[in-house]
């Protein structure tokens, strides 16, 4: 029986593509990566579960960052290196490819789709940079390139691929609902380094050299604030103050107000300063605390917390801005 990966995403265009070779008696293994910009695992489990095939889950969280710090094929709009992403995700599925008795690859690349990666050029550079040229099978739209592999060589039937080209999502949705295919997720996907925001810290970070994979998991979470060499980050809600209340055993200064509900604040690099001068007024004022009177907040780390007084302030009035 031939065998392929599939490179899951958690949308539709992977799940079809692995549709099109199960129709042609492929077998079809799921392979799903997933990074600290990304981690398509939920959608992409309840794909495989609809399309009864099996699913590999491959962290490439550190490797992936070397990339995103300094990617040879550039950045998208944003902070994403989609070009050299891509090709890392075949390097890996290529490595996993004796173990599991693989032919070929495939993916749910649709020609056009994007402009960066899914161009004929980016298609033929990741392959290349992968060492899989000509072993990589793109269904949706191999109508439009040339015969791969597994279509010389009659692992499957090239006339029953598809030609999908450009941004329009019809022909997907229309097959979606003709295979009865529902849990995928948007196309905008799930990759954090396309948000304008988070690339906005995510620079930040690499401005200061502190991008590690402890800090570029904080920028998710809460508003955060650039002082000198310092940052400081406040907790928006209750789910991120129990998530950021772990890093405190991790070297970051926390700080909390005493005896009124409010955020948790963690500071990086911090100076009696900075935490007197910013953090403590900036938690106070995102705090439920009186804001006409001075007020105790606990600051210290892992436990070990002092107490120091004083009073909210708002962002604008200390000169700064969110990042």
């Amino acid at each position: 029986m031939v065998r392929a990966f599939v490179l899951m995403s958690g949308g539709l265009d992977s799940a079809l593509a692995a549709k099109l070779l199960l129709e042609q008696e492929v077998k079809v293994i799921g392979v799903v990566f997933t990074s600290y910009f990304f981690s398509p695992v939920e959608r992409s489990r309840s794909l495989a579960k609809e399309l009864q095939i099996p699913l590999i889950t491959v962290d490439i969280s550190e490797e992936h960052l070397k990339i995103v710090l300094s990617p040879p094929h550039g950045y998208g709009k944003n902070m994403n290196p989609c070009i050299d992403c891509h090709a890392l995700m075949l390097k890996k599925a290529k490595a996993l490819m004796p173990e599991y008795n693989i032919d070929f690859i495939a993916t749910g690349e649709v020609l056009g789709e994007r402009t960066m990666s899914q161009n004929l050029n980016s298609l033929h550079i990741v392959e290349k940079e992968a060492g899989l040229n000509g072993m990589v099978l793109r269904p949706l739209s191999a109508g439009l390139l040339s015969p791969t592999f597994a279509e010389r060589m009659e692992m499957v039937d090239r006339t029953k691929l598809l030609s999908i080209s450009g941004k329009s999502r019809k022909e997907q949705l229309r097959l979606a609902s003709e295979y009865g295919i529902s849990g995928y997720s948007t196309p905008a996907g799930g990759c954090l380094l396309t948000d304008p925001g988070y690339s906005r810290r995510l620079r930040d970070l690499v401005k200061h050299d502190e991008a590690c994979g402890e800090s570029v998991k904080l920028l998710k979470f809460g508003r955060h604030f650039r002082v000198n060499n310092s940052k400081i980050i406040i907790g928006r809600n209750e789910d991120e103050n129990l998530w950021m209340e772990k890093f405190s055993e991790d070297g970051y200064t926390i700080l909390r107000v005493e005896a009124y509900e409010g955020p948790i604040t963690l500071v990086t690099n911090p100076t009696e300063q900075i935490i007197s001068n910013y953090a403590v007024p900036l938690t106070i004022r995102y705090s439920d605390a009186p804001k006409d009177r001075e007020i105790t907040v606990l600051c210290g780390k892992s436990g070990k917390m002092t107490k120091i007084k004083g009073k909210s302030m708002t962002y604008e009035t200390l000169g700064l801005k969110p990042i």
